[in-house]
């Protein structure tokens, strides 16, 4: 089988991936928070007894679009936009910490602070609502509550959320959406991220999705038509064989 076969196979490959990719970033265009993945793919040039221009495609490093979304007031009192770095702390299953750009925050059946049904982190730990209560957030993450019947100014305070300050590098995205510290980051092999006391949110606000629909649409036709270039080397390549070896064969 020609070796132009197993290029363009790699090439077609690369497409879906890349289409897979830009899918589920236009899939989540109006999800809170949401941070585009950014598809990366580089040339490894063919070792061995073949011509020099033919190369392979493999997946480099894939990162995020660090980008800020635009900032929407809700005027709900659970919602809170953060700043361009910080990161929401949540607790997965196993006991240990994944981070989001989500700032819809919501009060499960447990009467825990949650973000996609994931327990919110605090300073101490998982934060607990009283049962009835009205929730404010203040801008250094300051949880407050005030009991039904309560006077207005009599607000005690139940928790800070913990927000982290963590760059680009300093984090990969899961398969279950949420962010973990980077196996190559400067706090690789830590159990969780420190809170940085400094980061100021915005209450009563959420950033919307920083995917741009129009040019997600646009990548998804480049994608489809990149795949289908590719396919009709591999049909042509096949023929080339095929007619090759009838003629050796009629010799």
């Amino acid at each position: 089988m020609d070796h132009a076969i197993y290029t363009a196979m790699g090439a077609a490959n690369a497409a879906l991936d890349r289409q897979a990719i830009t899918s589920n970033n236009l899939a989540n265009a109006s999800t809170a928070g949401f941070r585009a993945q950014l598809a990366a793919f580089r040339a490894i040039p063919v070792q061995g007894p073949s011509v020099e221009t033919r190369t392979l495609v493999t997946a480099s490093t894939p990162y995020h679009d660090d980008s800020m979304g635009i900032i929407n007031q809700t005027g709900r009192n659970l919602d809170v936009a953060l700043p361009q770095n910080g990161w929401l702390a949540v607790a997965l299953p196993d006991g240990s910490e994944a981070y989001t750009r989500a700032g819809n925050i919501e009060v499960n059946s447990e009467g825990l602070l949650s973000v996609r049904g994931l327990p919110v982190m605090g300073d101490g730990g998982q934060i607990n609502a009283p049962p009835q209560a009205e929730l404010t957030i203040a801008p250094d993450g300051t949880i407050t509550a005030r009991g039904a019947g309560d006077q207005p100014k009599a607000l005690s305070p139940i928790g800070k959320l913990k927000m982290v300050n963590a760059k680009l590098q300093d984090l990969t995205r899961g398969d279950d959406g949420l962010f973990h510290i980077a196996p190559d980051s400067l706090n690789a092999g830590s159990a969780q991220l420190s809170a940085d006391p400094s980061l100021q949110l915005i209450p009563g606000a959420l950033e919307s999705s920083n995917v741009n629909p129009a040019t997600s649409m646009v990548d998804m036709i480049a994608s489809a038509r990149g795949f289908d270039m590719n396919m009709k080397v591999i049909t042509t390549v096949d023929d080339n064989d095929k007619k090759a070896n009838q003629l050796l064969s009629m010799s």
